[in-house]
């Protein structure tokens, strides 16, 4: 069993439009884009990163948008749901906040004990909040959220899964730990924030078409090159498909295709988004990848203008 991984790294999902995803992260749940760069595959597509001040590991969530594209179809094979830490007692303020900002599928509910507010993003996304007592992640506030409101970073994912079982083995591999199962949910942990997976048992659910709305991949963090070196060694030894290294300016990354379909990577903490920028800039400026720095006249022509 490994003991490299440390909790989620961060989440990438797909949207239809640049402007819409900068403004819902920034404006309606008050993080800060970290980082203003653009696909490695793609470099007329945006890559948008959200977190906290620094984006620190386990707090950012990653956005490429395909301008118009379609929406996903839910399904399994996929991440469901990606719930976000807030404090304890923050829920109905946050109601409140989505309510006046047109936000749809509010829904309150208990889950393993906690209350969460479950909502939608622009593109149909799957999100919720929790309450947390005493998350002693520090929030960032300078898009003009009261600290004791704003959100402390992720709280957990969910995956939508035929069967739950190669996949429930992989994450114990990964050093998970199952906590407790109830109405077709399994939920798994390792130490720390960030750290909980829940398993959604769907065996009559048709496979997702992913698109707009739609969880492209999970990461999970290690602490450096040398950990991450040897969970691919570990995975490949015991039979994953795994990508070599990639070099992403801010971490380094694999990735494999889990058995229920889910696109696992496992990144670094290291180098961080700081390496290119000022931490007090983060995001403001158009950071390119050096094999598209080229195209830097035609892509700030082209890219779509974002709001801040």
């Amino acid at each position: 069993m490994l003991n490299q991984i440390k909790g989620l790294h961060h989440v990438t999902s797909m949207a239809a439009d640049a402007r819409t995803n900068n403004r819902f992260f920034t404006d309606t749940l008050g993080l800060r884009r970290v980082k203003k760069t653009v696909n490695f595959d793609a470099p007329d597509v945006y890559h948008l990163y959200y977190g906290d001040e620094t984006g620190t590991p386990g707090s950012v969530m990653t956005y490429f948008p395909f301008p118009d594209m379609a929406r996903g179809r839910p399904g399994t094979g996929e991440v469901g749901t990606t719930v976000f830490s807030v404090p304890e007692g923050a829920l109905g303020h946050w109601s409140d906040r989505l309510t006046a900002r047109g936000v749809t599928g509010l829904k309150a509910e208990t889950s393993f004990g906690q209350n969460r507010l479950n909502f939608a993003g622009p593109d149909g996304d799957a999100f919720a909040l929790v309450g947390i007592k005493d998350d002693p992640r520090a929030p960032w506030i300078g898009n003009g959220m009261d600290a004791d409101l704003a959100i402390r970073g992720f709280h957990s994912v969910s995956m939508r899964l035929r069967d739950e079982g190669a996949t429930r083995e992989l994450l114990t591999f990964m050093g998970y730990e199952t906590l407790e199962s109830r109405d077709g949910v399994t939920r798994l942990a390792v130490p720390g924030t960030a750290g909980i997976i829940d398993l959604e048992t769907m065996p009559n659910i048709a496979r997702g078409q992913q698109g707009a709305g739609s969880v492209h991949h999970v990461a999970f963090a290690v602490e450096n090159r040398e950990k991450q070196l040897e969970v691919r060694k570990a995975l490949m030894d015991t039979g994953h498909q795994v990508t070599p290294v990639i070099d992403r300016d801010y971490f380094w990354a694999i990735y494999f295709r889990t058995p229920g379909g889910v696109l696992f990577e496992i990144a670094t903490n290291e180098p961080g988004f700081d390496r290119d920028e000022d931490t007090a800039h983060l995001g403001e400026a158009l950071k390119l990848p050096q094999q598209h720095k080229h195209l830097r006249p035609i892509l700030e022509q082209n890219l779509q203008k974002l709001d801040g």
